[in-house]
């Protein structure tokens, strides 16, 4: 049975776009443009992930977000053209899963929801897990790629958890420097391309032959199979 995405959006260019998309990657979809309708459809419809616009007719996403967490746990990516730092932190304190600007890449939302779905599958177990290519554990720091360990510092493994968990998004050097380190240390973007240049032997020395991790020209890096 195809997993079902409610589609939260009043721009119907947007929401058609999304709905395009997540159908071409076989899941089902509807669409709901105005606020006052979600929570019934959610109660009656339990949906396997909601895209939630922030700004709605009829009642906002924060809202929308903050009511649907009192009765269920389904994972909920907001979507928004607010970029500033207090919406996205009351977003995913309210019980977001995610959060997305505008504009954004529909392939992204696509990848972004499945990394949820491969996060809350109950049947991904971890002896499954250990037969994926590659396995990061990020409570013990442990990385194995075919079951051979990596031995990467915790750098690298922050790094490399970044891009994984966010397939085909590209980063800026700027962006990874930013979320490597946090007490924002003087940092060069030779730094990062030395630790993407250490990310790749290390790879290879345990028997990844493609290039996993792709230079964006111009950009900075993303983590694509």
């Amino acid at each position: 049975m195809p997993k079902h995405i409610l589609i939260v959006e009043d721009e119907l260019k947007i929401a058609n776009l999304l709905e395009n998309y997540f159908q071409a990657s076989h899941y089902q979809t509807t669409i709901i443009d105005e606020g006052t309708q979600v929570i019934d459809w959610v109660r009656h419809h339990e949906p396997a992930l909601i895209l939630l616009d922030l700004m709605l007719p009829g009642k906002d996403g924060i809202d929308i977000c903050h009511e649907i967490r009192q009765f269920s746990n389904v994972p909920i990516i907001m979507i928004t053209a607010r970029v500033e730092e207090i919406d996205r932190i009351i977003g995913l304190e309210i019980g977001a899963d995610d959060y997305i600007c505008k504009p954004f890449s529909p392939r992204e939302v696509v990848a972004r929801a499945k990394v949820i779905f491969r996060r809350l599958d109950p049947l991904l177990n971890n002896e499954q897990i250990q037969k994926l290519p590659l396995f990061l554990d990020e409570e013990t720091y442990i990385a194995n790629f075919n079951q051979t360990q990596l031995d990467l510092t915790p750098v690298e493994f922050r790094l490399l958890i970044i891009l994984h968990n966010m397939p085909g998004k590209v980063f800026s050097r700027e962006q990874l420097m930013n979320a490597l380190y946090e007490d924002h240390r003087i940092v060069t973007d030779r730094t990062i391309d030395s630790h993407i240049r250490n990310l790749r032997k290390k790879l290879h020395h345990a028997g990844c032959t493609d290039e996993i991790i792709h230079s964006v020209y111009g950009v900075g890096y993303k983590y694509e199979l």
